[in-house]
């Protein structure tokens, strides 16, 4: 049976993006294809009010994360750590040989600046990995404010941002915040069938990615280079995937950024409420996910029951990530669901559980 996905990825996607991707089949050296990605391009540059460079990698996000650490740094890297995706950054910075260290904090807890300041004051770093939206907790870490107070007093310092679960969901402004690395899989918040990631890279991380003595191939900055005035990718890019991302990307900016940036607020706000009349939220009130609300299961419910009763009904939410399976569970409000979608959903659980 097909069930509508509140789940943080992947996530609901519509029929006319799933059309778009059974186009003709384009060859990725031929015109067509850089016409495509001519296209695409300045449209994802206006998603992140950028003029840098954005790049489209065939891969999921964590091979991204994992190629832009290793281009990060020629003395050592910060990661901060939330959770278990921003701990899944250092754990590959730390794989990969990167001299790093991690400044963590309770799950359901944030990453704020005074954190980042006491942790990057303490040692020489040349980087910073951070998690916006910390999916296994329902944590979005105030990144503006930490890329402020990197920039003001630790200017040599590249901040890396994993935005997964959030970009295309709400504003990100890459060159007004100063970050130098933004990626994001298109799965979520995109709304598009997995495979492909955005990664906006500044012009200061390409010029670092320079000096690193082994910063891999396959997601170098300098191989991307060689391809991308021509507006190609230097290997085989996944053609279906980004021509229904650019059918999206029309769509995002005929409805317009600011209406989306309101409509994901406006579905977290509904679903925050919900959770606290009738559970709880896990995580830090000052610093909840503008996507994805990790719900704390006061009333010890099988989580799995209710997502099989879900199922019969069409719909499928997440059980709570690591640790807080049957703990937790998670609503995503993300891409192109709606207030609709989310009453509908509530509704259902209500009545499964007799709420």
């Amino acid at each position: 049976m097909y069930k509508k996905l509140f789940i943080p990825g992947p996530t609901h996607v519509r029929d006319e993006i799933l059309q778009a991707q059974a186009a003709p089949m384009l060859g990725h050296r031929a015109k067509e294809y850089s016409n495509l990605q001519a296209e695409v391009t300045p449209k994802l540059q206006q998603l992140l009010y950028t003029q840098q460079r954005v790049y489209l990698y065939t891969s999921s996000s964590t091979g991204v994360m994992e190629g832009s650490v290793r281009q990060a740094s020629v003395k050592r890297v910060l990661n901060t750590v939330c959770g278990d995706f921003s701990g899944r950054w250092h754990k590959m910075t730390a794989a990969n040989g990167i001299p790093c260290d991690k400044v963590e904090v309770a799950m359901g807890q944030a990453i704020t600046p005074e954190i980042v300041d006491e942790a990057l004051g303490a040692g020489d770093y040349d980087a910073i990995t951070v998690v916006m939206n910390e999916t296994s907790t329902g944590v979005m870490n105030p990144v503006q404010e930490i890329a402020a107070l990197v920039r003001e007093k630790y200017p040599d310092v590249l901040i890396l941002v994993d935005a997964v679960s959030c970009m295309a969901g709400v504003k990100i402004a890459f060159d007004a915040w100063g970050l130098d690395v933004c990626l994001a899989g298109v799965q979520k918040c995109f709304a598009l069938p997995p495979g492909l990631t955005i990664c906006a890279v500044s012009d200061r991380a390409r010029e670092r990615a320079r000096l690193v003595q082994y910063p891999g191939y396959y997601f170098a900055y300098s191989q991307m280079d060689k391809s991308y005035e021509k507006n190609q990718t230097p290997a085989t890019p996944a053609i279906s995937l980004i021509q229904a991302l650019n059918k999206q990307m029309d769509d995002i900016l005929a409805a317009g950024l600011e209406a989306r940036w309101a409509r994901h607020k406006e579905m977290a706000a509904y679903v925050q409420d919900w959770a606290r009349k009738y559970f709880a939220l896990y995580s830090d009130e000052r610093y909840l996910s503008l996507t994805v609300t990790n719900v704390h299961n006061t009333r010890g419910i099988s989580v799995a029951d209710l997502n099989k009763a879900l199922g019969e009904r069409g719909a499928m939410i997440s059980n709570g990530y690591g640790d807080l399976k049957e703990k937790c569970f998670r609503i995503a409000h993300m891409g192109d669901l709606t207030m609709g979608d989310m009453t509908w959903l509530t509704a259902q659980i209500e009545d499964i559980l007799g709420l």
